[in-house]
């Protein structure tokens, strides 16, 4: 087949016109194009008069040699070969089937390739299994009763479960692992329109039965998922795994672990520290969480045309005079700000989409970066500043998400009342002073950001904006080392995905997860 780039076509236009498109840049005759396959998708919204979407596809025409021969192009070019390959050279024999910890998206697709090439994995999931994890979290929303195990943290499919589920990632991907991921969701029942558009998504609401889905594959593959198994321990004798402890009381033996722990597992941190696992502090950040009306981004990023598009995203960046990063992070176009706690009386939020987005309200947090010198370098200085944020945000929220409109945010006083955008959230909430939350640093960081973000969003600094507190999950403040080759110096210990301070969402945690597999087969067989 033939790889066609730059070919533009009007927001209006269906697959025909794509056709002619594709027939026009090749000079041929639309006759001569047997078949078309998108390979992406994006919209260029450059010039709000002229937005159009922009398309990569492979061709498959009569005299392709001839056409190629013909046209040859930074443009047009013979389709290369994008196929993933899962290569096993290692030749150590197991003794004990590997033991994945954590079912998030670096566990399960850590769990799908192992399975799916004989090695019969055991993953641990200290939280319930997706179905009833659903359930726990609409009653903490609804009753404030949180379970402490599972939550919108813990549970079968991560804390991305209950998110956008957004699939895209920065990570360079000469090896095809991105596009292998995608494949699989598409596999076990995501749509499959993620394969090619530029920025994918799923939505929380079909997460969950893909989710549900991938742990039957993987569970028809040979592999076995345990749920309600805690790690709380890990024998280490010569620098090697001997075996771990669950739930405080068995003990499994073990050669291969898998630490796919999320970023909020901050008990199993501690316990890794007290068994000497090499760790290192990261940077991360930390802010408040907004919401405008979808309608008001929609104008700003598409103009007149904003309803024939789907419901726009943004990325903001911005850099403060104290020298620290501000940014968006994890926009949800057409979502709700949610109560995200995993801890009796600390409160965190998070943001999350339908597949539609179709509520009212876009939301992001606006996040600030936080150094490790910030904390002297201290393993847990970040984590520990992360729970006292926490901790102040449900005391002043008295254990409510605490709110407060961006005009008075700037004025330092709290709010009375709602103005032109109006709440959604999951989870009750209540107005506070954020910044009684949040410290001086992030505050000012933050009065200075919003400025700027307006001469990029028109509307973005209406003073009606509803801030949400507090963001503090964004990223791991703990990163369990390991070597070149995937393996940490206790050997048999291979931490992966965004817990382990490898990975930043679903999408590079899963990449990760797969990377990991590969290292496993590197060195040991079926």
């Amino acid at each position: 087949m033939i790889r066609l780039r730059q070919i533009e076509v009007d927001i209006d236009a269906g697959k025909e016109e794509i056709l002619n498109k594709c027939a026009n840049k090749l000079k041929i005759d639309r006759s001569q194009i047997e078949n078309i396959e998108i390979k992406k998708q994006s919209i260029d919204a450059r010039d709000k008069k002229e937005i159009f979407y922009c398309y990569e596809v492979d061709v498959k025409v009569k005299n392709e040699k001839k056409v190629l021969n013909k046209n040859r192009s930074k443009d047009i070019f013979h389709s290369p070969n994008e196929e993933y390959i899962f290569k096993i050279t290692g030749t150590k024999k197991l003794k004990y089937r590997p033991i994945i910890i954590g079912s998030g998206p670096a566990g399960l697709f850590c769990g799908y390739m192992l399975a799916k090439y004989g090695y019969k994995p055991l993953i641990l999931e200290r939280g319930e299994c997706v179905e009833n994890r659903i359930k726990a979290v609409k009653e903490f929303w609804k009753q404030g009763k949180l379970n402490k195990n599972t939550n919108v943290q813990f549970g079968e499919g991560g804390a991305g479960t209950f998110s956008d589920g957004k699939l895209n990632t920065l990570i360079k991907d000469k090896e095809f692992r991105k596009k292998k991921v995608l494949e699989i969701f598409v596999e076990v029942g995501a749509p499959k329109e993620i394969l090619y558009t530029s920025k994918p998504h799923i939505g929380t609401d079909k997460l969950r039965e893909v989710v549900k889905n991938l742990r039957n594959k993987i569970i028809q593959m040979g592999g076995e998922i345990r749920y309600n198994s805690c790690l709380t321990d890990i024998k280490v004798e010569n620098s090697k795994i001997k075996y771990i402890e669950i739930n405080n009381q068995e003990k499994l033996n073990a050669e291969v672990i898998i630490l796919a722990i999320g970023h909020s597992a901050r008990d199993t941190f501690k316990m890794l520290n007290k068994n000497n696992i090499p760790m290192e502090a990261k940077p991360f950040a930390v802010g408040v969480r907004v919401q405008h009306d979808q309608d008001m981004i929609n104008f700003a990023q598409y103009g007149e045309q904003k309803n024939k598009l789907p419901p726009a995203s943004y990325k903001l960046t911005f850099h403060s005079r104290s020298g620290r990063g501000v940014y968006s992070f994890c926009m949800c176009p057409g979502g709700y700000v949610v109560n995200a706690s995993s801890e009796e009386r600390k409160l965190v939020i998070n943001g999350m989409s339908d597949f539609k987005r179709d509520s009212q309200n876009a939301n992001s947090a606006i996040v600030v970066t936080v150094s490790p010198n910030d904390f002297e370098n201290k393993l847990f200085g970040g984590m520990e500043f992360q729970e006292k944020l926490e901790q102040k945000a449900y005391e002043i929220g008295n254990g409510k998400i605490p709110i407060q409109l961006l005009g008075d945010f700037i004025k330092n006083k709290k709010s009375t009342m709602f103005g032109d955008v109006k709440p959604v959230f999951k989870g009750n909430f209540q107005f506070a002073n954020l910044q009684e939350i949040l410290p001086d640093f992030i505050v000012g960081s933050l009065k200075e950001a919003f400025p700027a973000f307006e001469k990029k969003i028109k509307g973005f600094s209406n003073t009606d904006a509803i801030l949400a507190a507090v963001e503090t999950r964004t990223s791991s403040p703990i990163r369990i080392k390991r070597e070149e080759n995937g393996e940490s110096k206790i050997k048999g210990l291979f931490p992966a995905g965004e817990g382990a301070g490898y990975a930043g969402g679903i999408m590079s945690a899963a990449i990760d997860g797969i990377k990991v597999a590969e290292n496993i087969a590197a060195i040991f067989k079926e």
